[in-house]
């Protein structure tokens, strides 16, 4: 029998698209010959994701996993909805964040992690040649308090865990985890709906703020505001702005009266010690992707002349 390298396995699997494990059984059963090993994977039906590597997949699923004081997230896309209802792609995801709770947020590191006996790359490129739709894994996200909660929402869930808007929050607090949950789990509705871009105003990124002071010192040139008064208005502005984009700063969702950091505060009480946001991740499907003028599904019809 001939000697399979590791060499071998990876140029069967850039040549196919297949899984590693796939791609060693298919040169040891053609004595490592390349030609043979492809015809055989053809043959198995397994050779299918390299060509599918290059379609948009801008739709799938957000999936979440918790643990005690930590919890993960990623975004696992595919080409139509549709797969998102199947079963096999539904148990994909899970399993991927389940990983990422233990490996962290690297994508690549998730990729290369074992779940059973393949890594998760090549699980993907098993479900691609299964389902026969172009997968990609695109973003993790895991956070953890040393004391606390991470609190967790799904929008749009189609089973436990999975959806099409994810939110985590972490939670810092020597409180009731009762209570921390209840709260925890109102912020995270209230990120869902308001996408802030910022705990507070220290954590907006500068670039964003001096863009936005840019914005604003143009608007009130132009409203012939004398030049002595812009810098002073303009930091008004951005005050304004601050309360519509940072979390602590926005009119809470439950009650637009008081602020999220006034709602957290109140919560204190309850829940017996200070409560402080130490980080959040949203994960919104998609968003971002640029998707061609035509999406999968009109693809096939044509494909089949009925469209």
């Amino acid at each position: 029998m001939a000697n399979i390298t590791a060499a071998m396995v990876k140029d069967l699997r850039e040549k196919t698209g297949a899984g590693m494990m796939d791609c060693k059984a298919a040169l040891g059963e053609s004595n490592g010959d390349m030609e043979a090993a492809v015809d055989w994977l053809r043959k198995k039906g397994l050779s299918k994701a390299a060509k599918k590597a290059g379609r948009v997949a801008a739709e799938g699923l957000i999936g979440q996993m918790l643990a005690p004081k930590k919890g993960a997230m990623v975004e696992v896309n595919s080409e139509t909805d549709f797969v998102a209802r199947n079963d096999h792609f539904q148990g994909l995801v899970k399993m991927i964040a389940d990983v990422a709770l233990s490996v962290g947020d690297d994508v690549e590191a998730i990729k290369a992690a074992k779940a059973g006996n393949m890594t998760i790359a090549d699980a993907v490129s098993s479900a691609i040649a299964t389902i026969g739709e172009n997968m990609t894994l695109r973003r993790a996200a895991v956070l953890s308090v040393g004391q606390g909660v991470v609190a967790a929402y799904m929008h749009n869930q189609i089973s436990e865990g999975l959806g099409k808007i994810g939110v985590l929050v972490a939670l810092e607090s020597s409180g009731q985890a009762g209570e921390l949950a209840t709260i925890g789990r109102q912020v995270a509705m209230h990120i869902a709906s308001s996408n802030p871009i910022a705990i507070d105003a220290a954590g907006v990124d500068p670039a964003v703020v001096k863009r936005e002071k840019d914005i604003l010192a143009d608007k009130f040139r132009q409203q012939g505001k004398p030049e002595a008064m812009i810098e002073k208005i303009t930091e008004s502005g951005l005050k304004t702005f601050y309360k519509e984009q940072t979390l602590l700063e926005q009119p809470f969702i439950f009650d637009d009266k008081k602020s999220v950091g006034q709602a957290l505060k109140e919560a204190e009480g309850k829940a017996g010690g200070p409560i402080k946001v130490t980080a959040f991740a949203r994960f919104a499907l998609g968003e971002g992707i640029e998707k061609g003028p035509t999406d999968f599904a009109a693809e096939v019809a044509a494909a089949g002349g009925t469209a």
